[in-house]
């Protein structure tokens, strides 16, 4: 693997890993409130949450280049802009895979059981104390399935990265558009390596997924 590889996917790593962390801890507190509230902006905000699902990643990624540029929305707040930037490719990639995580932690919290919170509640249990006693344990699974997919999605991204973070070596170029120079290169051997590489890896987290998932239930 050439040390241009190399840096690629610890680029690709630290937003993995950054991005997942990041909505974990705002996903959490949306998806409960999506799985208990009865408003009526509730679809609205489902709608929102799932639109990266179906909407081309070249679409997304060209409105937040538009958003992310010195003089956009989001760029303003930086001297020099955040598209082409790492900070810039963690806000895109949270964005685009904010479903991946809201969605699965949502369906987790809906199934749980209401009379487990209602008798917690009847013991003067507070709302912190029964998310972290009863919520969180019972939703295991969707937490494991958030987290595995949060983190596979971003690793695999290719459209929005590229679109607001360039290819930039070191900075901004991940692993799938490290592959996509190669192919371009005709390097096929080394596109083989990498791409291999990253077919095993998504094989083995939904490998594992669905084993944790499956064991759950009855331990």
């Amino acid at each position: 693997m050439e040390s241009a590889d190399i840096s690629a996917l610890w680029v690709t790593l630290r937003l993995a890993l950054t991005t997942t962390l990041i909505l974990l801890l705002l996903g959490t507190p949306l998806a409960w409130w999506l799985s208990q509230t009865q408003s009526r902006f509730k679809t609205v905000i489902e709608t929102l949450v799932a639109l990266p699902l179906v909407l081309p990643p070249t679409v997304l990624g060209f409105y937040l280049l538009i958003a992310l540029a010195p003089g956009g929305i989001i760029g303003r707040m930086s001297t020099h802009g955040l598209a082409f930037s790492f900070t810039g490719l963690v806000i895109g990639s949270a964005l685009y895979s904010l479903p991946f995580v809201v969605q699965p932690l949502q369906n987790a919290f809906g199934n749980i059981n209401r009379l487990h919170l209602e008798a917690a509640s009847t013991l003067r249990a507070s709302l912190l104390d029964r998310f972290f006693s009863i919520v969180l344990p019972l939703s295991r699974p969707g937490f494991i399935t958030a987290t595995t997919l949060g983190f596979a999605h971003t690793v695999g991204e290719f459209g929005v990265v590229l679109m607001i973070g360039g290819n930039i070596p070191g900075e901004t170029q991940v692993l799938s558009i490290a592959i996509y120079d190669h192919v371009e290169a005709l390097e096929y051997t080394q596109a083989h390596w990498l791409s291999g590489g990253l077919l095993l890896f998504s094989f083995i987290i939904l490998f594992w997924v669905y084993r944790q998932n499956s064991r759950w239930p009855h331990s």
